[in-house]
């Protein structure tokens, strides 16, 4: 084992020449949990086994066994540049129990290969193939009971922060053209987001 350096990115990460990442932070995680403050519950689903495509489902509290109203559901992309955190993070799920008891919706946070092991357009690749789970459950198809019985697919919004919010992005973008009769209602909101796109201030 190598402690040469071939690339200091810090204070987000170490890239050694023997291959190994160190990541300096973002790398805790949380189990999922029914959330104690906002009473918010949720779990963890495997998206694909191949490559490994994981999110953790969000309900409000409002949601009870006897709900037959659906709420709008949020797809949610973390942020940290592509190459840091994840969906189980405290930071997001922590926010995620936060923004789905004071919106009222069910959300999807998608888990995605990080860089530098997953170079990019992996999270973008991993992010449309989230998306396109989650359209598989309309018309009542679909694996996860959650979406069925809670979600509006006539509802959806996509969001994120940072790279999440790029990522969001590029998914309205992809669907936009596809004219799908799933996710065909379809709401963008971000935080910070980085689209390469010039602006008439020139390039930032």
């Amino acid at each position: 084992m190598s402690d040469e350096l071939a690339h200091d990115l810090s204070p987000l990460l170490k890239v050694y020449k023997d291959g190994r990442i160190d990541r300096l932070f973002g790398t805790s995680t949380v189990p999922a949990s029914i959330d104690p403050q906002t009473g918010v519950q949720s779990k963890d689903v495997v998206i694909s086994n191949e490559p490994l495509i994981s999110a953790r489902l969000y309900i409000p509290k409002s949601i009870t066994a006897e709900s037959t109203q659906k709420l709008p559901l949020l797809v949610y992309f973390h942020g940290g540049g592509f190459c840091m955190e994840s969906a189980f993070s405290p930071t997001y799920h922590n926010y995620l129990n936060d923004l789905v008891s004071e919106a009222n919706v069910v959300a999807v946070s998608v888990d995605y290969r990080l860089a530098p092991e997953h170079p990019l357009p992996a999270a973008f690749d991993d992010s449309w193939a989230a998306l396109k789970w989650v359209a598989s459950h309309f018309g009542g198809t679909g694996p996860e009971e959650w979406l069925h019985r809670y979600a509006d697919l006539d509802r959806v919004f996509l969001s994120g922060d940072s790279a999440g919010a790029n990522l969001a992005h590029n998914m309205g973008l992809r669907i936009g053209p596809r004219n799908w009769r799933v996710l065909s209602s379809l709401g963008l909101f971000w935080c910070i987001p980085s689209s390469g796109v010039k602006s008439q201030l020139g390039e930032r």
